[in-house]
């Protein structure tokens, strides 16, 4: 009985070994999607609709959505360029026979992808950049930016500077139909601030400033087509004026004195509070402002309630979603890669556009909900990369943000101005711009007050603000109908 049993036991770890080290098992689960390059209206065919589409995206290509453009890119060099088309258009003349295609192309002694090439598997959970573009562009001589005859498509793009190049150009043109499209409906204010931008990136154009170049019509895109002051109330357009005083505060006569300790705290926030009163028409007294938030008010908790609720119904797949954007488009990690040396973005620039592209992509994930993107942001930016944090500091360059490597950020400032970006943005929804530029003051006024009005807190007091009204006027002004890319 004894043999029976042991021999039993014998046989059943013989059986859970093998099981174990020679049955295969299914260790990696990875959804993905079979892509045929150059079906672009899905009828598993190359005929004469696909060359339909192919002439409307030449006409128009930033009006179509990213998946559509990565099935163009029939040569898969992250470009949409000639030979896209003429791999597509010989695909449609061999009958959708890429076999024939194929032979027809050999006998001229051309070089054609293998017909397995044409398919590809794309797995779901990655971040797909859209191809640049790369053609020729035969609007370009008499576009608002001048110098854009000047540009030309890229041959190749290995250096640093031929990709810069190539960004450059793609982003002109993209630009370009943008302002086509907008500049009809322009309102003056926008007009005008649109003017400035122009001027500006035909200056940096003139001095060879190309990766500035290529921020400044990233810039400008995303204006286009993310922004309109229209059916809407003047008070963002006034906050963007009261900002750029902000920033003229901080280079003024009054508050160089009060660096050297020849001027009172107060003297700056008199210069402050005149602005508030040309600009916006507020009145406030800085010296007796009260604290940001009256706890006696259930108005406050059930707001935070609410907010939080947008926060911890993120989704695991929003996160990462939106990491693999802040990981891989290009456009992003342009934004994000311009960080200064500590105490040099004055102006708080550095924050502003990556904080723009990070709401836009929330947005794209969240259906167009501003309330759950600004949610899915709060909870975002402050994601630690410990693989970061764990780089000896003397390893790292001294602009490097070490709280968030891929998200916004400076050395000085680490994700604090993109918080004040996203929060401030983000009461507006929940009561008023108005209301959410009082609170800023009075929690700006409070850190001012708890570090008893030294100079680096008069200075961050101002780029706080800097923040906190960049974001108010950027949550409040986007529009969802003017978001035409979709993945």
């Amino acid at each position: 009985m004894k043999k029976w049993f042991l021999a039993i036991c014998v046989l059943v770890i013989l059986c859970l070994a093998y099981w174990k080290f020679a049955i295969p098992t299914h260790r990696v689960e990875t959804r993905s999607e079979l892509m045929m390059l150059g079906d672009l209206d899905g009828d598993h065919k190359w005929t004469a609709n696909d060359l339909k589409i192919l002439d409307s995206f030449l006409k128009d290509p930033f009006a179509f959505p990213d998946s559509l453009a990565l099935q163009l890119d029939m040569n898969q060099n992250g470009s949409i360029d000639e030979e896209d088309i003429r791999l597509l258009r010989a695909l449609v003349a061999s009958g959708s026979d890429p076999y024939a295609a194929e032979e027809i192309a050999r006998a001229k002694g051309e070089p054609f992808p293998r017909p397995r090439e044409l398919y590809r598997y794309v797995t779901l959970s990655e971040y797909h950049p859209r191809p640049r573009w790369a053609l020729p562009y035969p609007l370009a001589s008499n576009s608002v930016l001048s110098w854009l005859p000047s540009l030309h498509p890229t041959v190749s793009a290995n250096s640093y500077s031929e990709t810069l190049d190539a960004d450059i150009y793609a982003e002109a043109i993209r630009f370009d139909q943008d302002w086509r499209k907008r500049e009809p409906q322009l309102l003056p204010m926008e007009r005008e601030y649109a003017s400035h931008k122009l001027a500006r990136m035909s200056t940096l154009q003139q001095h060879g400033e190309r990766f500035e170049l290529l921020l400044a019509l990233i810039d400008g895109v995303e204006d286009a087509e993310t922004l309109t002051e229209r059916n809407q109330s003047a008070f963002p357009l006034k906050i963007l004026t009261f900002r750029d005083h902000l920033r003229e505060t901080l280079r003024s006569p009054v508050y160089a004195e009060f660096k050297d300790g020849k001027q009172p705290w107060q003297a700056v926030l008199k210069v402050v509070s005149s602005h508030l009163q040309a600009d916006l028409g507020l009145t406030y007294e800085f010296e007796t402002l009260p604290p940001p938030r009256n706890l006696t008010h259930l108005q406050n908790y059930l707001q935070r309630s609410e907010w939080q609720y947008y926060k911890s119904s993120a989704k695991q797949e929003d996160f990462r979603s939106l990491i693999n954007f802040a990981q891989h488009d290009p456009r992003y990690l342009r934004a994000v890669s311009r960080t200064s040396r500590k105490l040099t973005d004055i102006d708080e620039i550095n924050h502003n556009l990556p904080m723009e592209l990070l709401f836009r992509e929330a947005l794209r994930i969240k259906g167009g909900d501003k309330k759950k993107a600004v949610g899915l942001l709060d909870e975002a930016i402050r994601i630690p990369f410990m693989w970061v944090k764990s780089i000896p500091r003397e390893a790292l360059p001294s602009s490097l943000a070490l709280d968030n490597f891929l998200l916004p950020g400076n050395k000085e400032d680490g994700f604090d101005k993109s918080r004040h970006w996203n929060v401030f943005g983000g009461i507006c929804l929940y009561k008023s711009p108005q209301e959410s530029l009082d609170l800023a003051l009075k929690r700006e006024m409070q850190d001012l007050r708890d570090d008893h009005y030294s100079e680096p807190a008069m200075r961050e007091f101002v780029r706080d603000m800097i923040a906190d009204l960049n974001g108010i006027y950027y949550v409040m002004t986007v529009n969802r109908d003017l978001l035409s890319i979709r993945k």
